[in-house]
Formats: C-alpha cells, sequence, structure tokens
C-alpha cells in the first residue's frame, strides 16, 4: 500500500468576506491546490483520507513521532547507545541520560506527530458523516474500523510515553471545545474500545496487504489489555490469534523459518508480519522510504556497506552481552553474562589496524542478526571493519545497528539514492510480528499459572533462532560460536518462568522499540535501567557516567510544556517530577 499523506486532515475552505458598494457580497476563494470536503467525502477522498492516516505511523518526516520508538522504547531501555559525536541530534543526549527536560523539542516531536495521526483519523470518522451516496454500508464499516484501529495505535503510543493525555474524538473540532480537553480522563477504555471496534468490523483479509485486518486488530487489543496486567483477557485473544489468525493477504500467523528474513524487504508482508509500517523506495518522496532510520547507519562505509551516515543507535555493552548462553545453550538469567570471561569481548579502544582477537565463547546466534561486531559479515556487504565503521567509539562503543538495514543487493531496487543520503530503504518495520504475540502469551501463560504451555511459546522462538540454515556464516561455517537451545525441563517456578519469558523478549525483540516498555509494565525499570547505565557508563564514562533512572518520574516523559504554556495549566496536569 502506498502512503500519500492529506496535511493537516482536512483542508478548510476560506470564505473571504468583502464588502462591496455598500452591499452585501461575499466572494468564497478556495487556496490553490486545496481539496475541499466535497471531494474528501467521496469513495476517493475517503481512501486518501485514510491512507493519510497509515502514512503517518513512520512520523513523515519527524523521526521522534515513529511507532519504531528507536529512542523512547530501545535507548531508554538499554538496548543501545545514541551513539555518533556527543553533538549530533544533542537533544537526544539528556534523553538517554534520564535528564531530560520538558522544554525539549524532542519530546515536544512525539507528543504533536502522534497527535497528527489522532487528528487524521478523527478526520476520516468525520468525512464518513457527509459520505456521497456511493459510499456503501460495507465500505464505511471497514473504513470507520481502520481509522478506528489507527487513532487506538497512537493513543496507545500516548498513553504509554505520556501517561493520560487529552482525549478527543471526532465529536471535537476547533471552536467546539476542543482547546478545553483536560487530560484527567483515563485513556486505556477509550484505546481498548476502538481496538474493541476495530476487531469487531475489520475484514479477516484485505485488499491491500499494509491494511489493517480484524486480527491485527485481536492482537493489538491483547496488547493493550497485557499492558493493564488483565492477563485472562489478554489471553483469551491470543489464543484465538495464535490458532486462527492470518495476516490481511490471507496467510496463516506463523515465523518465518530463518530469523534474518524478519528484516528483508524483499520479504516484507510474510507470514510473521500482523501489522506493519509500510515503506516504498523511488517513490519520489523519500518520507515513503523509511526515513526515521536514515541515521541509523554504520559510519563513512564508502560503497562497500550500507547508508555511509551516521552513526547513530549503536547498541549497548550490555545488550551485546545478554547474547552469552550456558554450556546447554541457555541465557544466563542469573546476569553473570556481565561478569568477567562472560563478556563478550569488543575492540573497545583497539585500532582497526591493531590485532583483535574474536570472542570465542557460547552465544545466541540472534546476536548477529542484532549487532554489527568487528570481524563478523554485516549482512552482504562484507566484513564489519570495527573502529573504520565507527564515527565516535568513547562515546557509543564498537557496535554498529543492523537489524533494518538494508542489503547490498538491495541496491537500486529496495533501496533509494534520489538524495542526501542513501540510507532509505523499502523495508517494513514490524509494529507486532508473531514472535511478539507469542511471548507476550507465553506471558499471560506463566501469570494465570500455566507454565508448561508458556514453556511451549518460548521454544518456538527458541527453535526458529536455533535454525542452522539461518545463521551467519562466514567461509562456509558459523561465524561464532552459536549455541543455542529450548527450555527443555519442565517449568516448574512461576518466578524462573517469568523471569525466562522476559528475557527472551529482550533477546528476539532486541532493538525493535519495545524494551522500556516492558520494563516499566513490569515494574523494574529503576532496577534494570540502572544496572544498564552503571554497566556501560564504566566504558562511556563521558556518554553515560553519572547518569541515573529515578523511579516514579522517569516511568514518563513530561508533557511539552509549550503544550501546557499554550493551553494553560488548569487544562494539562503535568507528570510527576517534572
Amino acid at each position: 500500500m502506498k502512503n500519500y499523506a492529506i496535511k493537516g486532515s482536512i483542508t478548510v475552505v476560506l470564505l473571504v468576506a468583502l464588502s462591496v458598494a455598500c452591499k452585501d457580497s461575499f466572494l468564497e476563494v478556495a487556496p490553490t491546490g486545496s481539496v475541499g470536503k466535497e471531494q474528501l467525502s467521496t469513495k476517493k477522498g475517503l481512501e486518501g483520507a485514510l491512507i493519510s492516516v497509515y502514512s503517518n505511523l513512520n512520523g513523515r518526516a519527524n523521526r521522534m513521532a515513529s511507532a519504531t520508538n528507536w529512542v523512547w522504547g530501545s535507548i531508554r531501555g538499554g538496548d543501545a547507545n545514541k551513539g555518533t559525536d556527543p553533538g549530533d541530534f544533542s537533544d537526544i543526549n539528556p534523553i538517554q541520560r534520564f535528564e531530560n527536560l520538558s522544554t525539549q523539542g524532542v519530546i515536544n516531536d512525539k507528543y504533536t506527530g502522534t497527535y497528527e495521526g489522532v487528528a487524521r483519523a478523527n478526520a476520516v470518522l468525520q468525512l464518513l458523516a457527509t459520505a456521497t451516496p456511493e459510499v456503501t454500508a460495507d465500505d464505511k464499516k471497514r473504513i470507520s474500523a481502520e481509522a478506528r484501529f489507527l487513532r487506538g495505535h497512537y493513543y496507545f503510543e500516548l498513553k504509554k510515553t505520556f501517561g493520560n493525555t487529552p482525549y478527543v474524538d471526532e465529536t471535537l473540532d476547533y471552536g467546539t471545545g476542543i482547546e478545553k480537553v483536560k487530560n484527567d480522563v483515563d485513556l486505556w477504555p477509550k484505546i481498548e474500545a476502538d481496538l474493541k471496534y476495530a476487531y469487531d468490523n475489520l475484514p479477516e483479509t484485505q485488499a491491500a496487504v499494509g491494511r489493517a485486518n480484524k486480527w491485527a486488530a485481536a492482537s493489538y487489543l491483547a496488547k493493550v489489555y497485557l499492558y493493564q496486567k488483565k492477563y485472562a483477557d489478554a489471553k483469551t485473544l491470543f489464543d484465538l490469534v495464535i490458532a486462527n489468525g492470518k495476516t490481511s493477504n490471507g496467510k496463516k500467523y506463523g515465523l518465518v523459518p530463518k530469523y534474518a528474513d524478519i528484516y528483508r524487504a524483499s520479504n516484507d508482508n510474510n507470514e510473521e508480519s500482523i501489522f506493519a509500517i509500510q515503506n516504498a523506495a523511488n517513490t519520489g518522496s523519500v518520507n515513503n522510504a523509511f526515513p526515521e532510520f536514515d541515521l541509523n547507519y554504520p559510519y563513512n562505509t564508502g560503497p562497500n556497506g550500507p547508508g555511509n551516515c551516521c552513526g547513530f543507535f549503536q547498541p549497548s555493552f550490555e545488550l551485546g552481552n545478554s547474547f552469552r548462553t550456558s554450556a546447554a545453550g541457555l541465557p544466563l538469567l542469573d546476569g553473570s553474562y556481565n561478569v568477567g570471561a562472560n563478556q563478550v569481548k569488543t575492540d573497545m579502544g583497539v585500532g582497526a589496524s591493531e590485532t583483535f582477537t574474536p570472542d570465542a565463547g557460547n552465544l545466541d546466534p540472534r546476536i548477529d542478526h542484532s549487532i554489527g561486531r568487528r570481524g563478523i559479515p554485516y549482512l552482504d556487504w562484507q566484513d564489519h571493519p570495527g573502529a573504520a565503521w565507527i564515527r565516535n567509539q568513547p562515546n557509543g562503543g564498537p557496535y554498529s545497528p543492523k537489524k533494518y538495514t538494508y542489503y547490498k543487493s538491495d541496491v537500486g531496487s529496495l533501496q533509494d539514492n534520489s538524495t542526501w543520503t542513501p540510507g532509505y530503504t523499502a523495508l517494513n518495520f514490524t509494529i507486532i510480528r508473531f514472535a511478539d504475540v507469542l511471548l507476550m502469551a507465553a506471558e499471560c501463560e506463566v501469570e494465570v499459572g500455566s507454565l508448561e504451555k508458556a514453556r511451549d511459546y518460548v521454544n518456538q522462538v527458541r527453535k526458529r533462532a536455533a535454525n542452522p540454515a539461518g545463521f551467519v556464516t562466514k567461509a562456509g561455517a558459523p561465524a561464532a560460536k552459536y549455541v543455542i537451545s529450548t527450555y527443555d525441563a519442565a517449568w516448574t517456578d512461576k518466578a524462573v518462568a517469568r523471569d525466562a519469558v522476559r528475557f527472551e523478549r529482550k533477546l528476539e525483540l532486541s532493538g525493535e522499540g519495545f524494551r522500556f516498555f516492558d520494563l516499566v509494565r513490569w515494574g523494574i525499570a529503576e532496577k534494570e535501567v540502572n544496572a544498564y547505565l552503571a554497566y556501560d557508563s564504566k566504558f562511556l564514562p563521558g556518554t553515560l557516567g553519572g547518569a541515573k533512572f529515578t523511579p516514579n518520574k522517569h516511568e514518563l516523559l513530561p508533557l511539552p510544556q509549550g503544550q501546557i504554556d499554550l493551553l494553560g495549566k488548569d487544562i494539562l496536569k503535568q507528570n510527576p517530577g517534572y
């Protein structure tokens, strides 16, 4: 599905009142290029307005508003450091150090950019009320269900990031009280209502694969239940999704056989993709081509690597160590991966021309699909050369981002060369994928006491990771010592099972924008985030030294001060601690 934006959702036709020769007369002048409400109320107009709601998923050139949440979910969660040079996009520096202020532009970008999505969804619902006769009842039901699914998504983004924010639906507009809506209403029931409506009214398949379907809505609604600890309700829906769910183009949900194939543009909209940001290259606008990751490539790669800029989003030392496995091929759930020889060997402080001894210990093979490491093949480009591809090791560390990166074989077809950087790609970004659903379902099974079912779901994910056909190889052999196995002993301890499920999410979904929000909803953000900050600051003292997560404050971002100044403190109440 191609993305077309309708700026501001609805173009208002201006009415210019003139007084001529003492007679009342009016001249209606529509701005050049504007689209009137009558045109938008047609079938074609409604579909265009709906596509504009989808198109806002990637932030439309506002990378901080994107659903990728690479800053808000991954950097804050310890998956990655901001990387690059300290002065580049320095507004992110206080975010990773948990010294953020309500006046920061990136925070306002997330807030206003997400509300742009809400506004576009509301505009579609308003237009449906004036739909022309050619728009059938079935059309109205589907379009309203898609719009409400997307509105539910945007409010979910606001809720998990800012807490309760003003709830505005299609019944409010400028001049009808929109500026008087307070943030004193719980958003969860509103989000549930939108996603439940979408689940009840969306079809199982769609004409365009990028559109949300019934099962995407079920998955999202179950996730919203999970965030509220409504485990039984979430489990009921997850059971249905796992048993019966299918993609919008009719594929039964499942795990793709090779982990790396999740992140290949040539394999977009596969059986694992439940709902994704649809991206396309060479359309005439790089805003359609994964614009929010244009900075997140290795630095100074030249023609022998992707992007050639800019060294942001560098995986953390702590994340790299997390992929260490035991002799039995299982994660080190006791945290000993950050101790002694268990720490993954890096080339921090080692020049590109100096001798480097690669890590020889047991590793989960997902490390080399998730982290660019020296001496390991970087997709189909070349072996990662280490410091030569790192912009500033003392500021960001020795690793490069690797997920959601285009292949050399994609150049010119599934990658866009039309602007300042070649770092634009047709690769979709999955907001929800089937492995995520399996692990969320496993959480629910643990909490309701079905430990063996939870083990089964986790093992399904681990079996895919253990597929040797999917290992990164070098000279015809595995590129590192990959040792991974399933949990073969029965799970009998709820606390141990819970830890195993949570750690599996860390490994499987690293860098995908989930980690911080998971830690917050589990109630362990203070412990885990501060442990990451303390560990990585040993290697990056100038970047993270003294950084600290403060409980009962940093779980949420502050509401942008500019919004409070605009509406008044009696309308918007600031979050605690700010």
